[in-house]
């Protein structure tokens, strides 16, 4: 008999099966990494067949993280953290790092490209100048959360890219 047929029986069985639109999706700088190693990354994870969210139109100053993005954390297994030099810098790049860090049994993979995990895990290095600047125009909570992602990611194992 077929799953969800009916049968001489009362019961039916039914198969129920739960599957994420996305396996993983891209966190990354625009700037720094998008026509470099992220082009790179997307362009391979597709050509094995992996679905990959990649956000293509960036979001502009004075833009809110789109729900479609936040959608787009939840409903992926999995996330590929590309930490540059400037993630910090963005508070979109810190609000999808927080939202991806909240997420329960998210796969966390950074590659940690051009800075240390362990400038990531402190906020120091090129990371102090924007934290700073963070503190000076958000709440003193937003930016804990910000750290706490941050520190959390830098104590990962991860991929270091360094081609300085």
């Amino acid at each position: 008999m077929a799953i969800g047929e009916y049968s001489d029986h009362s019961t039916v069985s039914v198969g129920v099966s739960f599957r994420l639109r996305w396996d993983v999706f891209l966190s990354f700088r625009g700037e720094d990494t998008r026509n470099n190693i992220t082009k790179h990354l997307y362009e391979s994870l597709e050509k094995k067949g992996v679905r990959t969210f990649i956000d293509d139109d960036g979001l502009n100053r004075g833009e809110e993280i789109a729900p479609s993005l936040l959608e787009a954390i939840d409903d992926s297994a999995a996330a590929i953290v590309i930490l540059s030099k400037r993630y910090a810098d963005s508070r979109w790049c810190l609000e999808e790092l927080a939202k991806i860090c909240d997420c329960p049994n998210k796969l966390i993979l950074p590659v940690f490209c051009e800075i240390a995990p362990g400038d990531v895990r402190k906020q120091i290095g090129p990371y102090e100048k924007d934290f700073k600047l963070h503190e000076e125009k958000r709440s003193p909570e937003l930016v804990g959360r910000w750290r706490k992602a941050m520190d959390k990611v830098g104590n990962l194992s991860g991929w270091v890219i360094d081609n300085r």
